[in-house]
């Protein structure tokens, strides 16, 4: 989270399966449509259990500790942060790109992958950004966000859903100075292609210890409607934030897409105190809040996307 940002779900055009494309190249090689009609039928997430995005906590920590203790922008733990989402992503059959970019003279990554089902010409948008500041390895702000985005992921393709539309994943880089990764790739995208993004969500900081109350953006009220039904249904507290501005939805805001997103921060003028600190670590994230994030974003994500099982 930048520093008086909160956290954000993106939703992110998928760039193809190249391993690395230009800005340029971004663009003309975006995936084929598919416009297929998903013939099975209509199904709800399973539940993702506490330790599956703690996972990935454990692994972005693990990369902290051996790059110098964090993850930020132009630093190694980036680009290992970076590989290890990729890698992740290829093994479960994702079109992934990693997108270079330049900031400050130091070399930044996106990472967007795209599940290759659903219409290509209506696509949801997921993210969140990977990057930490230089002070600390950023396991809340925002390996949180980023392990909940990612573990949804690897749902989807665990149960080999055939979606309505496509379902598509970012993961932004330089968040943390500015918005960089989030704002060079939607600038990146032809108009046609933003045109094609019909909402994003975003997630920034979801394991927040000690949460009273999940925050709902107030963008996108249709959109963030799904949240409030799913706390009310697990009788958790809510309250609206309004975040506008501050994290990377609002890249994609600027460019006329649907934006909305939660975070378990929803005070932002009282940040948890290991906010963009040395204990921001493994330790900082609270599994059963950062569970019931990932399942908060499945089950809006998979409605919002027509989900369906294979026929």
């Amino acid at each position: 989270m930048r520093y008086r940002a909160l956290a954000t779900l993106t939703f992110t055009v998928a760039l193809g399966a190249t391993t690395v494309l230009s800005a340029s190249q971004a663009s003309a090689d975006a995936p084929r449509p598919d416009v297929s009609t998903a013939t099975g039928r209509v199904v709800d997430p399973p539940v993702i259990v506490d330790d599956a995005a703690m996972a990935h906590i454990r692994a972005l920590q693990k990369i902290s500790d051996e790059s110098g203790g964090n993850r930020a922008h132009g630093r190694p733990g980036f680009k290992a942060s970076a590989d290890y989402v990729k890698s992740t992503l290829d093994a479960a059959g994702f079109q992934t790109t990693l997108q270079p970019f330049t900031h400050a003279g130091a070399q930044g990554w996106n990472v967007v992958a795209e599940w290759p089902h659903g219409d290509a010409n209506n696509v949801m948008m997921i993210g969140a950004h990977l990057d930490s500041v230089p002070q600390g390895p950023g396991m809340n702000d925002n390996g949180s966000g980023t392990a909940a985005v990612l573990e949804n992921a690897l749902t989807v393709a665990k149960s080999n859903l055939r979606p309505e539309k496509r379902m598509r994943f970012g993961f932004w880089g330089a968040e943390e100075v500015g918005l960089v990764g989030s704002k060079f790739y939607v600038q990146s995208l032809a108009a046609a292609d933003k045109q094609k993004i019909k909402a994003y969500l975003n997630f920034d900081m979801a394991g927040t210890p000690n949460t009273k109350a999940w925050g709902i953006y107030q963008e996108g009220p249709d959109l963030s409607a799904g949240f409030k039904a799913f706390f009310s249904s697990k009788a958790v507290k809510t309250t609206t934030i309004n975040p506008a501005g501050r994290s990377d939805h609002s890249s994609f805001s600027a460019a006329g897409v649907k934006v909305t997103g939660i975070s378990s921060e929803s005070n932002l003028s009282n940040l948890e105190p290991c906010y963009h600190a040395a204990c921001d670590r493994a330790a900082n994230v609270d599994p059963k809040v950062l569970g019931l994030g990932a399942n908060a974003i499945a089950t809006v994500f998979w409605k919002l996307a027509g989900a369906k099982t294979v026929s």
